[in-house]
């Protein structure tokens, strides 16, 4: 990636340029306004990092001028804080962004990443891949069979040029241009250099195809990547690293359902004292209002283990106990058969786990529109690719949010009808990336879809390279080491959240006494916190605006565990600044999802 920095304080362009290029950025650095615009017109740049008082010409106007020529480049101003007025003109003029001064390095390169990911995001995944080599382009990590690879800049640089350009040709004097900066005089022999080294690195970092083809007299191009056997054993390796985290997962919590399946009975004891007391018209005031609490703790809890008819039965317990209105001889006979129903209900095996429930809620969604033999195979091996896809007959239809739409075109040309079928996805989902499919290969049709901003075009594709496709536009997950914090009076609850996450690489730290919570909280430093509603001293909605309340602590998601989902607690919760909540019983794929969802969106709220 190539950024062209107009700033006039020699200083602080010169650390910047460092920054930049530790980053495996190549930067031109221009001191005025004038000379900006002209390497700006002269060059190729991904990004314009413009200081807003330069001298000959400002910051604005340059804006102005560069939109008004045409260039679309993203611009990502300089300004210091008390320019408010300015940064309005600039935004105006043209500029995408701004970073004010004094700025924190690691939010500037932040903002340099989202304005780069916006600016390619039309066009290229932010995992780009060539068979087993893969380059991450937001880590700039470059791997090879999951192996990394160390490259210089200027590597790296060359490497994604090519992947972002596979049927291009570039020729040396090309890649000078887009690698080197304008006062840089590399010889064409340091281009042929440069290729050597990127060849022996991944040569001696085992990989034994080519990457690069030389056409003579012209330059350098992408070869196409090896196909079906370094793919099939890649299939092979993804296929068993899901089975098996699957599985551990699953392993996990029908281990915590078994260990405690045998407790339950023992937890009806104050349910019974209270029944008793009942029959004989003495239930004290003291007795209710712990029995109702201890049925509220078995609704939620009896549901995430196996034991949703028992669930319910707790909850109707609950509310016949629950407030300080007086019990009648009928409310009697009524609390004894729900209790004598609980009992019979604990004393059955729980519903174990099984893989179709976990994994249909927690797969990314790819639709697939018009039903062809090729979407049929394509459903069968879906799974084993990390994905759920299902089949639309036709736009209309769909009514979810995909991760992913594949249009299937095979057996009919490129008509105006699929022309306007394709523009009225975008406009219904114009964040979901498209893959087209088709038995027809010609330039007009690429160009056609192209236009409409198809992420890819896939000419009679097997099915191992429509996964390829869809595995590298679909997000990749980043909850990987994340911490999280359960706050939770109930041990049993504590155990089995905590099984269902540790399987998902999360690091998890329990808490059964609120009373500890701020100093466990800050020892623990989590990545998301999950709170039981009601607990004794302090509850969910008090620790919430505990939270809040810290400026440090302000954008911590919250999700909230209750079994209380009317919509009065859950106002309550959201207005104490919860993100999210999940209703006892838990169910394990639900939990997975949004407690996945509300790490990464914070990740990338972080990095933008």
């Amino acid at each position: 990636m190539k950024i062209l920095l107009v700033e006039d304080d020699v200083a602080s362009a010169t650390i910047l340029s460092e920054v930049l290029t530790a980053e495996h950025y190549t930067v031109e650095l221009a001191t005025d306004g004038q000379n900006g615009l002209t390497l700006a017109t002269l060059s190729n740049f991904d990004l314009i990092l413009l200081d807003l008082l330069i001298p000959k010409l400002d910051g604005i106007n340059l804006c102005r001028q560069l939109r008004a020529q045409g260039i679309q480049q993203p611009i990502l101003l300089l300004t210091a804080k008390d320019q408010s007025t300015d940064v309005v003109k600039g935004l105006d003029a043209g500029a995408d962004d701004y970073v004010t001064k004094p700025y924190d390095i690691s939010e500037l390169l932040a903002r340099i990443r989202a304005l780069l990911r916006r600016g390619t995001s039309q066009l290229t995944p932010s995992l780009l891949s060539w068979g087993n080599l893969c380059v991450n382009t937001l880590s700039a990590e470059v791997t090879y069979d999951g192996q990394r690879i160390s490259l210089s800049p200027k590597e790296y640089s060359l490497l994604g040029l090519f992947l972002r350009n596979p049927q291009r040709v570039f020729s040396r004097s090309d890649i000078i241009d887009r690698l080197w900066s304008l006062d840089a005089t590399p010889s064409e022999g340091a281009v042929t250099n440069l290729i050597k080294d990127l060849r022996h690195k991944l040569k001696t970092a085992g990989m034994s195809a080519e990457l690069l083809e030389t056409v003579y007299g012209l330059g350098y191009r992408l070869k196409s990547p090896p196909q079906r056997l370094d793919r099939e054993k890649t299939l092979c390796k993804r296929e068993k690293a899901l089975t098996c985290d699957r599985s551990k997962t699953i392993a996990a919590i029908n281990k915590t359902i078994e260990r405690y399946q045998n407790t339950f009975a023992g937890r009806l004891t104050l349910l019974e004292q209270a029944e008793l007391a009942l029959q004989t018209g003495q239930l004290p005031p003291e007795l209710q209002q712990q029995a109702s609490s201890e049925a509220h703790k078995l609704a939620g809890t009896l549901g995430s283990f196996g034991y949703e008819t028992g669930s319910k039965l707790a909850q109707a317990i609950e509310h016949l106990l629950i407030g300080e209105k007086n019990l009648t001889s009928q409310n009697a006979v009524q609390l004894s058969l729900l209790v004598g129903q609980l009992r019979e209900a604990i004393s059955q095996p729980p519903t174990l786990l099984t893989g179709d429930k976990f994994e249909s809620t927690q797969l990314p969604l790819v639709l697939a529109i018009n039903d062809e033999p090729l979407t049929n195979q394509l459903k069968s091996q879906a799974a084993s690719w990390g994905v759920r896809l299902e089949v639309a007959a036709n736009w209309e239809s769909v009514s979810q949010s995909p991760q992913v739409i594949l249009l299937n075109l095979n057996g009919s040309k490129l008509s105006q009808k699929s022309l306007k079928l394709l523009d009225n996805l975008k406009q219904k989902f114009p964040n979901t990336p498209i893959i087209v499919v088709a038995d027809q290969d010609n330039l007009t049709q690429r160009v056609a879809v192209a236009r409409l901003g198809v992420q890819a075009f896939l000419s009679k594709p097997t099915t191992t390279e429509v996964f390829g496709a869809i595995t590298q536009l679909i997000p990749q997950s980043q909850t990987s080491q994340a911490k999280v914090m359960i706050i939770d009076d109930d041990p049993v609850m504590l155990d089995m959240l905590s099984n269902m996450l540790q399987p998902w690489g999360m690091t998890v730290k329990t808490l059964q006494n609120p009373q500890k919570f701020w100093e466990t909280l800050v020892s623990t430093t989590p990545d998301l916190l999950m709170i039981d509603l009601e607990m004794p001293t302090y509850s969910g909605i008090d620790l919430c605006r505990v939270v809040r309340q810290d400026p440090y602590w302000g954008n911590l998601p919250i999700l909230v565990v209750t079994a209380h989902t009317e919509i009065k607690f859950i106002q309550q919760v959201f207005a104490a600044g919860a993100d999210d909540f999940i209703g006892k019983p838990v169910v394990e794929p639900e939990l997975i999802t949004r407690v996945i969802s509300r790490i990464n969106r914070s990740r990338l709220q972080l990095k933008i």
